[in-house]
């Protein structure tokens, strides 16, 4: 996951480790009334943050920039992830929207992509963890993704990670894999739970900070990648917001 342990102790040894690129994808239902948001509930015998209810998401792997897509992203949305600092080169910023799909399709079973005729020789590249997108007939598309904020863990702690927190409508999802959420799994349960509801207030105080702007943001009715992203970092021992 991409969020690191409120409680996780200072690592004396190293006092300052480089965040490693993350992402985390928030699917939004807003078929009813209340917009709905889907997390999963982390088996009680893992070392990171057991039994919580955490929403999908992880480090960027090498190959993520590699992997065939159904449409890019958007250049507004390259300009939100390219912002900021440490600033990051177009290919990374593509790699974390295609990262945050990959994640979200590993941990829930829920693929985002889109059917396409011809794979042309796509399917190949679709190996290991990309596998049931390719046996869907599906390319990962990441050009309907926003980017809600963007966090830094502080110096000092064991993890530390450098996330993007996207967002994606779920109508987004092309294909579920059955078996994926059960009772032996990273995540033993998936729940859409309604925005402001009493359930998500056990959440990580970071992602509680996210929904809000999400919450904000939804209320202004579609999304934009013109709006205004909130980038949380430390600095001088005190969190920071900034905008990008």
């Amino acid at each position: 996951m991409s969020e690191p342990e409120k409680e996780e102790k200072e690592d004396d040894s190293h006092p300052y480790r480089r965040p490693k690129d993350a992402a985390t994808l928030i699917l939004v239902d807003r078929s009813g009334s209340v917009p709905k948001v889907l997390v999963g509930k982390r088996h009680d015998k893992v070392i990171f943050m057991p039994g919580k209810f955490v929403f999908p998401g992880g480090r960027v792997d090498a190959t993520d920039n590699r992997i065939p897509v159904a449409a890019e992203i958007p250049k507004a949305l390259e300009k939100k992830l390219t912002g900021g600092s440490p600033k990051i080169a177009p290919a990374r910023a593509r790699a974390l929207a295609v990262a945050a799909i990959r994640e979200a399709c590993e941990e829930t079973g829920l693929c985002l992509g889109r059917q396409v005729a011809r794979m042309n020789g796509a399917a190949a590249k679709l190996a290991g963890e990309w596998k049931p997108f390719a046996d869907a007939g599906l390319l990962p598309d990441p050009s309907g993704l926003f980017l809600i904020a963007r966090a830094i863990t502080p110096p000092g702690r064991v993890r530390r990670f450098d996330t993007r927190f996207f967002t994606a409508d779920a109508s987004s999802i092309a294909h579920r894999v059955e078996g994926v959420v059960h009772a032996d799994a990273e995540l033993v349960e998936l729940v859409w739970v309604e925005l402001g509801s009493l359930s998500l207030a056990d959440l990580h105080q970071m992602t509680k900070m996210v929904l809000r702007e999400l919450d904000k943001r939804l209320a202004l009715g579609p999304l934009s990648h013109a709006a205004e992203v909130p980038f949380f970092h430390f600095y001088g021992g005190k969190m920071q917001r900034d905008v990008i």
